[in-house]
């Protein structure tokens, strides 16, 4: 049973005919008073409600009706109800702990999956996670964090929510991704990776959106967006974290409406995705210092997966080398080498800050060079590995990254783009970390 609370007869009656038309069955109330009296006699599977009951638009009576519905019925999810230019109301409700938030005039094939999407997770929390059918699209490990992260996304990616990957670089966020997007319902339609950090400004709409022939000086024949290539499939957005506030507006709008218009052409299309978004920048912290919109960030964090770091997750690094040793003999035609007992033990001990693709590159360096057994020698004798400190000799890991850093940079004579090549890591982690620990 979903309730629907708004004072508009009308928003009311056509919210209940849409949703019984879609077989749902419904509930109804005009006035907090008339909902909380209903919040208490009877469970819901969602509500829905608005945020303004009286003249004042300040959306105060929506909060509180929203924080006592919390306090009667905590684990049904509620949608807010508002309009396009109020959005900062619906952020101030997702902080009170409402699930999620559409603007008027909605789009009724949107809202439809939204109501879909809160009742189909919120069954899922208690499900126990079936085994033999997730397809883990190569994801190597069997540590508890790792199976952890596994299990929420077999839970979540039937469903159409909206999920942030969080991880440093080289942790496998894409494959995440991936992963998702596989064990979904989207998965016979297009999975398509846009990495919004190498988008430029100038471009973003054209790459995003598509253009017409003709649209702008260079436009000699019209150009499908990714978000129309992605129809019907998952758009995985990586580097969110790099994307300027005036491309952020232009993206929220997409996302909150499923709708864009191509450069050149006025006539607005409609686009059926499922977005997944990730990034190594700590976006709460954007907000808080206004580099990235706080109601784009509510609207892309419906779920948040945490992608643990190698240094995090040591048990699985022999099933990595492993892995990487055959794949990268197979790839090179070289016969299968075997790995030392001191070569092992010693992959087990560095703090990768490059993480998974700095081991990768590390073994298939070693297979290269190694012979039949790869020795310790074959990975010490690196660029950038001898001044990766032992994790255990003390000192935190910010000390550990902060002096691996400061080395790498000495070596390299301050050129960013060979440190970044020691490291293991995209020249753009590395100013990142450069800024965090005061290097630049």
């Amino acid at each position: 049973m979903i309730l629907i609370v708004d004072d508009d007869d009308t928003v009311r009656m056509s919210l209940g005919l849409l949703l019984k038309r879609a077989g749902y069955a419904t509930d109804v109330a005009a006035d907090p008073g008339e909902a909380l009296d209903k919040v208490r006699s009877r469970g819901y599977d969602l509500v829905i409600m608005d945020m303004n009951y009286s003249r004042a638009t300040t959306g105060e009576e929506g909060i509180a009706l929203l924080r006592k519905v919390r306090i009667f019925q905590p684990d049904t999810p509620v949608i807010l109800i508002t309009a396009w230019g109020s959005i900062e109301l619906a952020v101030e409700g997702m902080k009170a702990g409402a699930y999620d938030f559409i603007t008027k005039p909605w789009t009724n094939r949107v809202l439809l999956q939204r109501i879909e999407t809160a009742l189909s997770l919120n069954s899922r929390q208690d499900l126990p996670v079936c085994n033999g059918t997730f397809d883990r699209c190569g994801i190597i490990g069997n540590d508890k964090a790792l199976v952890e992260l596994l299990s929420t996304v077999e839970r979540i990616a039937p469903t159409d929510a909206p999920v942030l990957i969080l991880g440093e670089n080289g942790t496998g966020k894409e494959m995440i991704a991936n992963a998702i997007h596989a064990n979904s319902r989207r998965k016979e339609n297009p999975f398509v990776m846009v990495n919004l950090g190498g988008i430029a400004q100038s471009l973003f709409e054209s790459e995003m959106f598509g253009h017409t022939k003709g649209a702008f000086t260079g436009a000699v024949a019209a150009r499908k967006g990714r978000f129309e290539l992605a129809d019907k499939g998952t758009i995985f957005l990586d580097e969110i974290g790099d994307l300027d506030m005036s491309c952020q507006v232009k993206l929220l709008r997409v996302l909150q409406q499923h709708t864009f218009e191509p450069l050149g052409e006025s006539r607005t299309r409609k686009v059926d995705i499922r977005v997944v978004c990730a990034t190594n920048a700590d976006l709460a912290a954007m907000v808080g210092d206004r580099t990235f919109r706080e109601d784009l960030f509510y609207r892309i964090n419906l779920i948040t997966l945490h992608v643990p770091a190698l240094r995090e997750r040591r048990g699985d690094i022999p099933l990595l080398v492993r892995h990487f040793i055959s794949a990268s003999a197979e790839a090179n035609g070289l016969r299968l080498p075997e790995i030392s007992a001191d070569a092992m033990e010693y992959l087990t001990r560095l703090p990768y800050s490059g993480n998974i693709r700095q081991l990768r590159n590390m073994v298939e360096r070693a297979v290269l060079i190694g012979g039949d057994v790869l020795q310790k020698e074959a990975f010490a004798s690196q660029p950038g590995v001898e001044m990766q400190p032992d994790v255990r000799k003390g000192g935190t890991l910010g000390q550990t990254e902060r002096s691996v850093i400061e080395d790498a940079l000495a070596k390299a004579d301050g050129n960013l783009a060979q440190a970044s090549r020691i490291l293991g890591i995209t020249r753009q982690t590395l100013y990142r970390r450069m800024e965090k620990y005061g290097l630049k």
